[in-house]
């Protein structure tokens, strides 16, 4: 079942030739024309009635009918005219709405995630540094006695050897990781504006000679 459109938003332009009715589904006729203050319609083909209701009196329209806010005997007391005193009010009052269209762009936004790709990768140099190091050497040194001094040792026999130790440093590499920079990554929102250009449709009235 359709619902009744207000008065205030019927589509004037769709509702010729609809039915017209009053208060208790009174017949008012077929709806033939719309001027900017009556409804024109016509009861009866061979003898025709004509109604000029005001519009101030619709009150909805449920897409087949247009209805009214009068009785069948208001209709006929006070908008029943003849066919040719209707026409005389057409001549004064009739108007034609022609709805010129246009197209219009009506741009709209919608968020599209793109991805940011950052890479950190590794760097192969070779660097070279100066470490000092540290070693012992033997100094043989002879100092000559003047004065003998008697010994219970008795000078060696053999070929000996006496082993001094002697102390060196040598370079330990070991690597650690140090932070040498920062990197911030920050978002901010930038603004541009862009230029769109479309072909649009429009509608204008041509005269015919």
């Amino acid at each position: 079942m359709e619902t009744d459109t207000p008065a205030n938003e019927i589509p004037w332009d769709e509702i010729i030739k609809k039915e017209a009715r009053g208060i208790d589904d009174a017949d008012l006729g077929e709806v033939q024309q719309i001027t900017s203050d009556h409804v024109v319609t016509q009861k009866g083909i061979l003898d025709k009635d004509w109604f000029h209701i005001p519009r101030n009196l619709v009150t909805g329209y449920d897409g087949n009918k247009l209805i009214f806010r009068v009785t069948k005997d208001e209709a006929e007391s006070n908008y029943l005219r003849k066919e040719r005193q209707v026409e005389d009010a057409e001549d004064d009052e009739s108007e034609t709405h022609i709805p010129l269209l246009e197209e219009r762009l009506e741009p709209t936004t919608k968020v599209v995630v793109e991805q940011a790709t950052i890479v950190k990768e590794p760097i192969k140099e070779t660097k070279t540094v100066q470490v000092p190091l540290t070693h012992e050497e033997l100094v043989i040194e002879r100092k000559t006695v003047e004065d003998y001094r008697l010994t219970d040792e008795k000078p060696v026999e053999s070929r000996t050897e006496i082993k001094i130790p002697l102390k060196r440093e040598e370079v330990e590499v070991t690597k650690k990781s140090y932070v040498k920079e920062e990197i911030i990554l920050k978002k901010k929102q930038v603004t541009e504006t862009r230029t769109l250009t479309e072909e649009l449709s429009s509608e204008k009235l041509a005269e015919e000679s």
